[in-house]
């Protein structure tokens, strides 16, 4: 039997930015946006926090890496080049030309790593090395939200403006 057009298959990134999503709003984040996007590139999730003692709110811009077992590039950490901050800081620049009322939000860059793990028949039990901070499965994916890392990049506006 031939496999399945590869479109058929879920995309396991949009899996994992639905389990950061979904944990976002878990723990009181209010989802903006998903795949936001313009021609300088996208932002995988934009969200507001509100701290009701402050009475002020977070605007946080979040970058998903979901990734398998045999990866190359450290869970997608080192994927988040200086280029990438660029494009993530030019991207948001956009959001908040269009959305002016959020200009002044107080702003940062999150980063989220997402471990995609192919369910076997043959596997019986996972040993995370990890904490695991959220987990979901669509019956074909485990994905375990591994690490959350809040203002994982500062932008340094000059650098980026060049």
């Amino acid at each position: 039997m031939a496999n399945p057009p590869s479109s058929h298959y879920p995309d396991i990134g949009t899996l994992g930015e639905d389990l950061v999503a979904q944990w976002l709003q878990s723990t009181g984040w209010i989802i903006l946006h998903r795949r936001f996007s313009c021609r300088w590139g996208e932002i995988d999730i934009i969200a507001q926090f509100q701290d009701a003692k402050l009475d002020n709110f977070t605007l946080a811009f979040i970058e998903v890496k979901t990734r398998s077992s045999g990866n190359w590039d450290a869970g997608g950490r080192s994927a988040i080049t200086v280029q990438k901050q660029a494009k993530l800081w030019r991207t948001a620049q956009m959001y908040l030309s269009e959305y002016p009322e959020k200009a002044d939000y107080p702003c940062r860059f999150d980063v989220a790593i997402v471990y995609c793990q192919r369910i076997s028949k043959k596997l019986i039990s996972v040993i995370a090395s990890q904490e695991v901070i959220a987990s979901s499965s669509d019956g074909v994916h485990n994905l375990t939200l591994q690490e959350y890392i809040p203002a994982a990049f500062d932008v340094n506006h000059a650098h980026y403006n060049s």
